[in-house]
């Protein structure tokens, strides 16, 4: 590991200037079109991180001057899609206030795609590479095919941004080379990382998130074979010593930015000769 890492290390030096976004996103807004209910209930949520968000239909009065950006997701349907095109009217409202919009679509078809591309900012994007956790973490009937064709079909008309969920299968690898390989091949205007942590409440309530060692692979492999596209690492993510050491070796892996980090990471920057930014938004933005 320790090679990859001096390996993925260089690369950031020699495709980017020295410097590290550190955000506390304090200031984009995380608003549910579904409110707290979701279709799938999937093994590693089960509609838990709806519990946190904003009902959409109430923007107007959660949004205090302050609020720059929107992060608009919800619970998805049976087909695996998040029905944000019933709420463009609320969507457009919010765009119009001035703040940005970041859609998190689950997938789309391509009229609905059409529709949301004219609200959003950006879309975030859920990229599976295995069909066997397509199946268990999500009980859908789609394979990665239909991962890529949605995919595909939004970069057509929107900035989209993948998200890779390490360990999305309870802790195991499996698919996550596999999408970074597609998307070596399809192109990527930027790469965000988050890692399975046990959720209490959800089928994988026991399971442990995937070995540090395998994450930091991960990023590195994302680093080495996109040397020139940013790459973050999101604020989903097990907290404690595992999350203390993550943000560590993440650094010199090579990620451009890290999303709610723990204490000395920005000491730990400084010493490896990065200059430190702070942001204050959702990391795609």
């Amino acid at each position: 590991m320790e090679q990859m890492l001096n390996e993925a290390w260089q690369v950031r030096q020699n495709n980017f200037p020295n410097i590290i976004q550190l955000d506390f996103p304090a200031k984009t807004k995380s608003i549910s079109v579904t409110g707290t209910e979701c279709l799938l209930k999937c093994a590693h949520c089960n509609g838990h991180f709806l519990q946190t968000m904003e009902p959409i239909s109430n923007w107007q009065e959660n949004l205090d001057q302050e609020i720059k950006s929107c992060l608009i997701s919800g619970g998805c349907d049976r087909e695996g899609r998040v029905p944000v095109s019933r709420y463009l009217p609320y969507i457009r409202g919010i765009k119009d206030s001035g703040r940005q919009i970041n859609l998190h679509v689950g997938l789309q078809d391509e009229k609905e795609i059409e529709q949301l591309s004219e609200a959003a900012d950006i879309i975030s994007f859920d990229f599976v590479g295995d069909n066997e956790t397509i199946r268990e973490v999500y009980g859908l009937n789609k394979r990665v095919e239909d991962y890529i064709l949605t995919y595909l079909r939004l970069r057509r008309k929107v900035t989209v941004i993948p998200h890779i969920c390490i360990g999305l299968r309870g802790g195991q690898i499996s698919g996550e080379y596999k999408a970074l390989e597609i998307l070596k091949e399809l192109g990527a205007e930027g790469l965000v990382f988050i890692v399975f942590f046990p959720t209490d409440g959800t089928l994988y309530a026991d399971r442990e998130p995937a070995p540090l060692e395998e994450v930091i692979r991960i990023l590195c492999k994302a680093r080495i074979d996109f040397p020139d596209i940013p790459i973050n690492l999101g604020c989903m993510r097990p907290k404690g010593r595992y999350r203390f050491e993550l943000d560590r070796l993440a650094l010199r892996s090579g990620v451009n930015r890290i999303v709610q980090p723990t204490p000395g990471v920005s000491a730990l920057a400084e010493e490896m000769g990065l200059e430190v930014v702070r942001g204050e938004e959702c990391c795609v933005l």
